[in-house]
């Protein structure tokens, strides 16, 4: 850092639609009214983050632009009564890196509103393997739970992405079978590591069966793609199961009928980490510390570690389909 000058992956917009990004010094941010400044210690990587570094409208319209929904540090400053200088915490969320300045830099200010104490269980970096991915896969098993899904065969699709890696550690401790979806057949040993029981190849799939159900098959699914990889799987989810989605990586669209929920009494059950209310977060993050906490070994296994300069040349990967599991940020 440069006297009050900070390090940050910078976005900027060069035209219409040309953008062009960098690692760049820029001012640190002013506080105002119940904010904290946060100094940066890691930050992930996020497929939101990828299409906000392209100039995606839908995530970012706001130029020049630091990228990185995820952040954990040591409050810097605050003007809020709920946290004071030195506490750990953690944002991940709501605007930040989207429309408001994101945690790839070594400060970051946000509304006090958004910030969640660091779990003492957690270490900065463990937390950001989890970041956003690991709050939406959290709240997607969380779900399964609440409904009843306790034992069982669950299926998660887009298996290698960081929702689908995570979801299957999480439900692998809890001593469900896990059968991961993906279309990369060169991931099928990963994901056995990290808790598959099973790999199921979309490729394998007969997506254009038409009929309105197939033979029961999962308790239980969290789905991270949507489009017909959910319309299919809902066909074979067993009496009383339950989906978790959260994500629409194939499409938005859902082309499906009414017989898996009304012959069947399958619930789906649509989930969202970056609005949902702040409790509801501090929540989910003690059970990411405590009961759905992965093993060392898996997370090590999840695991990618890079620096501010690397961010460019993975997010060209991202946004090309040729990662899996977790890109921790070291700032």
């Amino acid at each position: 850092m440069k006297n009050d000058k900070m390090k940050a992956f910078v976005v900027r917009q060069l035209d219409k639609k040309v953008f062009a990004t960098a690692v760049e010094y820029m001012d640190i941010p002013t506080i105002a009214d119940d904010e904290v400044l946060i100094k940066s210690a890691y930050s992930s990587l996020n497929y939101k983050d990828a299409l906000s570094s392209i100039g995606n409208p839908g995530v970012s319209r706001n130029f020049p632009h630091i990228t990185g929904i995820d952040v954990v540090g040591t409050i810097a400053k605050t003007t809020s009564e709920k946290f004071s200088i030195g506490d750990k915490v953690i944002v991940t969320g709501y605007d930040m890196g989207m429309n408001v300045k994101g945690g790839h830099s070594q400060y970051v200010k946000v509304p006090s509103s958004w910030v969640v104490a660091l779990p003492h269980k957690l270490s900065s970096k463990e937390s950001m393997i989890y970041g956003t991915a690991g709050v939406t896969a959290s709240l997607c098993v969380d779900e399964l739970l609440k409904n009843g899904i306790k034992t069982g065969k669950v299926l998660v699709s887009g298996a290698t992405g960081g929702v689908g890696t995570i979801s299957i550690a999480i439900l692998h401790k809890l001593g469900f079978e896990v059968v991961a979806m993906t279309s990369k057949k060169e991931k099928v040993r990963f994901l056995k590591s990290i808790g598959a029981s099973e790999v199921l190849l979309i490729g394998d799939m007969d997506l254009n069966n038409k009929k309105p159900l197939l033979a029961e098959q999962y308790d239980g699914m969290i789905d991270t793609v949507g489009g017909d990889i959910l319309a299919h799987s809902l066909k074979t989810i067993r009496y009383d199961g339950v989906v978790s989605c959260c994500g629409i990586a194939s499409s938005f669209e859902l082309s499906t009928t009414m017989f898996a929920f009304i012959l069947r009494g399958v619930r789906l059950i649509g989930i969202d980490s970056v609005q949902c209310a702040i409790d509801k977060k501090e929540k989910i993050w003690q059970k990411i510390a405590q009961q759905f906490r992965i093993e060392d070994k898996i997370l090590a296994k999840l695991t990618t570690d890079i620096e501010l300069e690397d961010i460019k040349a993975i997010y060209d990967k991202i946004l090309k389909g040729q990662i899996s599991g977790r890109y921790v940020v070291k700032i």
